[in-house]
């Protein structure tokens, strides 16, 4: 399965655990596939670093820069061209979308409410990561 993750639900993943992280382990296990791009591994560069999450990466012992490094060798980078036009309410989840067309994928996982509110993007199903795993095992 192909799988384009938000940066929250990758930043939720990396630094907690519950369905997030699930779907990063999965990754790891070669059991799906993350699927991301430049634009989408810079925000989640700008983002971990923020100061709010300094003791979690305190706690995890690994630093944002080394979080985004392994992010970025585990998922597939692809270059998605630019929409035609607004999609969502938020035009920074616009990223989100072309890469999910570049990426050819079968999900996009999310925790963002205007991305969910899509629900469906050009045949690909948005759902939040637990949705996203019910739906897997669902499909085995």
């Amino acid at each position: 399965m192909r799988i384009v993750a938000d940066t929250n639900t990758v930043l939720s993943g990396l630094l907690w655990g519950g369905p997030p992280r699930q779907l990063i382990d999965m990754a790891r296990a070669h059991s799906v596939s993350l699927y991301t791009s430049l634009v989408l591994l810079a925000e989640l560069a700008e983002v971990i670093a923020r100061d709010k999450f300094a003791h979690r990466l305190h706690l995890a012992g690994v630093s944002a820069a080394e979080h985004v490094q392994d992010y970025g060798r585990l998922a597939y980078v692809v270059e998605p061209q630019p929409l035609s036009g607004p999609v969502s309410r938020d035009p920074d989840d616009d990223h989100v979308l072309a890469c999910a067309l570049a990426a050819r994928a079968d999900l996009i996982v999310t925790r963002d409410l205007d991305l969910l509110d899509l629900k469906v993007y050009q045949n690909i199903p948005i759902l939040a990561a637990a949705d996203a795993l019910r739906r897997m095992e669902s499909q085995r």
